[in-house]
């Protein structure tokens, strides 16, 4: 279907005309997140016409949440009037799918110049804007000329820009790792209900008494051209050493604690990656442009790729060089090694094999769509990327929207590592917090772990709100990687990523630390005796109480410890015996939210 579609045969009026949005008097120019609007917008006929038969077709932006266009209920959301230039024009209006209205010509045909006006929000109700802020929202027209079921989109369709509603939330954001004497980031940003910034708000943001051992401004001035957000650097002395926690108050009554940080000169950094979501170029919320600003300047990521669809979205990524010059020049200007680390991506799409992401460490690299045969199948996208500084992920992998395929088995080379997590849920194992909608049983990750394939986990967003880091704010789940390396760069994380150095939460900024012995997670162990015994260490460091440390070993759970009473900081210890080649370990810890980290796992070999 995706490649009839790519090679269908186009009527010359198929996609012809213009459109525009009118704003009337005392109209405003944006729309705000969630709260309704009216909007006044032309569509006028272009040279080529449009036959009787043919279809005019306004698609409201599916993602994520405005009103659906109708004509039947004046005092219901989305209600629609329809004006027509010309006496003589006939239209047969309905509603045709979630914010799709088709307006078919009927009597003459429509000639140059003819104009359809559509008030979308012109009832008692209005119309719902998008919950999530964005600049250019689109409202999208397509044309099919002849009426042969072959429409094509208006590609400078109308848009309007999407306005965060009033403050509602504090996010308070620090480094998890801190080293004595040497300053570390601390970012503040005043949110909406959905998460979106630029909310309109300036005042002071108080520190609740810092902790002692920390050199910290006691309060922090937002104005006007701050847009609600601000990074600011603390420094801990070795005074100060172990966990720290921040609070902070903002105006109206936003109160918020920080992520723990741990004070102390010893292991490495966790470097926080969101490797995978959407903009608005194809399924999503935004422009790369705000993406890469909210990764950096509201989630205080340290690590960001933006993995916009290959083909899938209104308009198709691998054929559209400016979106992925577009994709390109944003992930090139935001990379600030040592600070800010961008990867450029995309996902390949495949709805046969599954949906995987691929990451290009350096400043090459170009679309290989799914769509296309000599790139359909995972060992076709593995034999492009030969000699290439790249990486893939396999994502939401045990079920919906689409599961993985692990009847051919990843390539190591270019798949370390696998996304358990994400706002999809879990693809872990069926015991998991918050599994996967639709999962596939024998497809969670620790069934192909007892395949014997070997992947270190990740977590990632894979959000279409624009909120890389954050998507969790307005879902049930999300995703982070955190990636165990001192060396900010793209160099740095991709060794990383090959050594397993990593591991997965759903969103919370937990510390997480496991040893067997002198081997640190995702390390290869060898059994040269045919068995061995040894000790593990874990140490959990979380934003909310703990509840639950599962050891998990080799296809289940070996040790299930309910922490009674529920705590923030948990260290624990326990022997493994007999320890065979071919097994693996790793934690999973639970908060009483269900906010959740996942170990890579250690593996045994001969």
């Amino acid at each position: 279907m995706l490649r009839a579609d790519l090679e269908r045969q186009q009527s010359p009026s198929d996609g012809g005309g213009r459109a525009w949005l009118e704003q009337a008097e005392g109209d405003p120019a944006f729309a705000v997140a969630q709260r309704p609007g009216r909007f006044r917008l032309v569509y006028e006929v272009g040279p080529e016409g449009i036959a009787t038969g043919g279809v005019v077709y306004l698609q409201v932006s599916p993602f994520w949440g405005w009103s659906t266009p109708q004509i039947r209920d004046p005092d219901g959301p989305g209600y629609t009037e329809i004006e027509v230039s010309d006496e003589g024009m006939e239209l047969d209006a309905a509603t045709v799918g979630d914010q799709l209205l088709a307006l078919e010509v009927l009597g003459r045909p429509l000639v140059e110049s003819d104009r359809i006006t559509l008030t979308f929000g012109a009832g008692s109700f209005g119309a719902i804007a998008d919950r999530f802020a964005e600049k250019n929202s689109r409202f999208w027209f397509s044309v099919d000329g002849d009426g042969d079921g072959t429409r094509t989109f208006l590609e400078d369709s109308p848009g309007i820009d999407v306005h965060p509603d009033a403050p509602a939330q504090l996010v308070v954001t620090a480094d998890s790792i801190a080293r004595p004497g040497v300053p570390f980031r601390v970012t503040l940003a005043v949110l909406d209900a959905y998460g979106n910034t630029d909310p309109e708000i300036a005042g002071e943001i108080v520190f609740d008494s810092p902790p002692e051992g920390l050199d910290l401004p006691a309060r922090v001035v937002l104005g006007p051209g701050d847009h609600g957000r601000t990074t600011i650097t603390a420094t801990a002395t070795a005074a100060g050493e172990g966990v720290l926690r921040l609070r902070a108050r903002a105006p109206g009554g936003l109160e918020a604690e920080s992520n723990p940080i741990l004070v102390t000169a010893s292991g490495p950094r966790i470097l926080w990656g969101d490797l995978h979501g959407h903009t608005g170029l194809t399924d999503g919320t935004g422009t790369p442009e705000d993406y890469f600003r909210y990764a950096r300047d509201v989630s205080s990521l340290d690590v960001v790729a933006l993995t916009d669809h290959d083909h899938w979205g209104i308009l198709p990524l691998s054929t559209h060089p400016d979106m992925w010059r577009e994709i390109e020049e944003q992930t090139k200007r935001f990379h600030e090694p040592g600070r800010f680390v961008t990867v450029r991506g995309f996902e390949w799409t495949s709805w046969i094999h599954g949906h995987r992401h691929v990451l290009y460490f350096d400043d090459e690299g170009s679309v290989l769509s799914s769509v296309d045969p000599a790139y359909e199948s995972p060992l076709q996208l593995w034999q492009a990327l030969e000699g290439r500084a790249a990486l893939t992920f396999a994502h939401h992998s045990a079920g919906g929207p689409i599961p993985t395929n692990w009847a051919i088995p990843p390539d190591p080379r270019f798949e370390p590592v696998t996304e358990i997590v994400s706002v999809h849920g879990s693809s872990e194992a069926l015991d998991s917090p918050g599994v996967i909608y639709s999962a596939v049983p024998g497809n969670f990750v620790r069934d192909v772990l007892d395949r014997g394939y070997r992947f270190g986990f990740i977590g990632s967003g894979d959000s279409h709100d624009g909120h890389p880091g954050l998507p969790q704010l307005a879902a049930l789940s999300g995703g982070l990687a955190a990636i165990l390396s001192d060396d900010v760069s793209r160099e740095g994380v991709l060794a990383a990523m090959h050594a397993r150095r990593v591991y997965a939460t759903s969103g919370p900024r937990i510390i997480l630390r496991t040893a067997l012995g002198s081997n640190p997670m995702g390390s290869t162990v060898p059994v040269p005796d045919g068995s061995l015994d040894e000790v593990l260490f874990v140490q959990g460091i979380a934003p909310a109480p703990i509840q639950y440390l599962d050891l998990i070993r080799s296809g289940s759970i070996a040790e299930a410890i309910e922490v009674d009473p529920p705590q923030t900081e948990i260290a624990f210890q326990t022997p493994l015996t007999d320890l065979k080649p071919g097994e693996y370990v790793y934690v999973r810890l639970t908060q009483i939210d269900g906010g959740t980290a996942w170990s890579s796992p250690i593996y045994f070999e001969k």
